[in-house]
């Protein structure tokens, strides 16, 4: 069957978030859309995702846990993974890896933590866009151990991608998927491809455009697919 799709979206804790931008709204926007499955990814985070999965369940929406990371190159990478569990223990040995320059919430934004309810239980101190000090190598080695899924990010961008600060997709990556805005763009890669918003408004999720051909509507099913 086909399932309509948006892998890629920011909560109000990556810091260019809109603080409207909770998992309560996100989830409900999901659904008035008629979304299958959704990915909120934060920077180089996982700590709002509790939450949305509380969320999500009571509503019968899909969430494949996932986390929008920043190598050293300042590549944007795109992380599915298939447990909760191990996006946060990802998450966490990324915060690690974070530069230690504090969150300016005046100049940058706020980082908020919410609970299922949109409560504020708290706030992450380090900047959470800035890079991180693990190389692409290194990072997709991270990825992989905590059972992730690695997917350049808005591949075709400008900035903050594979091919705008590379200039091509290395085959010793192992990719077999690959984010574009843009479907139709001429890039050098073979493998799959998907298209998400990116969001970091509401009003900016994905109408359900753009479809993945499912056996059931399962994270384990998403992530069987874009892996090969």
């Amino acid at each position: 069957m086909r399932y309509s799709y948006d892998l890629h979206m920011h909560s109000c804790l990556s810091p260019c978030g809109d603080m409207d931008m909770t998992p309560n709204n996100i989830v409900n926007m999901a659904c008035l859309l008629g979304l299958d499955i959704i990915a909120v990814s934060d920077h180089n985070t996982a700590r709002n995702l509790p939450a949305v999965f509380a969320v999500a369940r009571e509503a019968g929406l899909t969430v494949v846990p996932a986390i929008e990371a920043s190598s050293a190159e300042e590549v944007h990478v795109l992380c599915l993974f298939e447990r909760l569990e191990d996006a946060l223990s990802c998450s966490d040995e990324f915060y690690e890896h974070l530069p230690p320059v504090i969150n300016r919430p005046e100049i940058f934004g706020e980082q908020v933590i919410l609970n299922e309810k949109d409560e504020r239980i708290g706030t992450i101190d380090k900047l959470l866009i800035n890079a991180l000090d693990l190389g692409m190598n290194a990072l997709l080695e991270t990825v992989r151990r905590h059972g992730g899924l690695p997917i350049p990010a808005h591949a075709d961008k400008s900035a903050y991608s594979i091919m705008s600060n590379l200039g091509y997709i290395p085959e010793e990556y192992g990719f077999h998927c690959i984010e574009v805005k843009n479907p139709d763009i001429g890039l050098p890669f073979k493998g799959r491809r998907i298209t998400d918003s990116d969001a970091h408004y509401l009003q900016d999720i994905a109408e359900p455009i753009h479809f993945l051909e499912l056996p059931e509507k399962s994270v384990q099913a998403v992530l069987a697919l874009l892996s090969k």
